[in-house]
């Protein structure tokens, strides 16, 4: 069985590395990711936010060279959640790309509001990256 998925992408006007050394800081985390919360520490290696779910693990892949920004969230409940993410040059500038899965227990409408939520996060991302001089 697949889930439903969608592919949320934004373009940012800023190298891939940029946008990647700034995305896989998980400490960066809150300036731009509202459903992972205001608020993140590592605990132990652990990168432990405080969320609008209550306390979530964020854990990302590896550094890469690849752009690679996958990450697990595991919820309060234990209930882990695999999120493909990725940011690869364009030109001058960069791409980046959330895949989004439908969870067997959401609701169509559910789903279209999770999407509107990450396509936020990645607008605010794009914003935070291009008005910034301390890059």
């Amino acid at each position: 069985m697949t889930f439903k998925s969608v592919h949320i992408s934004v373009s940012i006007d800023r190298p891939a590395d940029t946008v990647y050394e700034f995305a896989s800081n998980p400490e960066n985390l809150p300036k731009w990711a509202a459903g992972l919360g205001e608020s993140i520490k590592n605990v132990n290696g652990d990168w432990i936010a405080e969320s609008p779910m209550g306390r979530i693990k964020v854990k990302f892949a590896d550094k890469n060279k690849f752009g690679v920004l996958d990450h697990e969230v595991t919820l309060p409940s234990g209930a882990k959640f695999y999120n493909p993410m990725r940011v690869f040059p364009n030109n001058d500038g960069s791409e980046l790309i959330f895949t989004l899965y439908m969870q067997p227990d959401m609701s169509d409408q559910m789903f279209a509001e999770d999407a509107d939520a990450v396509t936020k996060d990645l607008r605010k991302l794009k914003t935070l990256l291009e008005n910034s001089d301390n890059l």
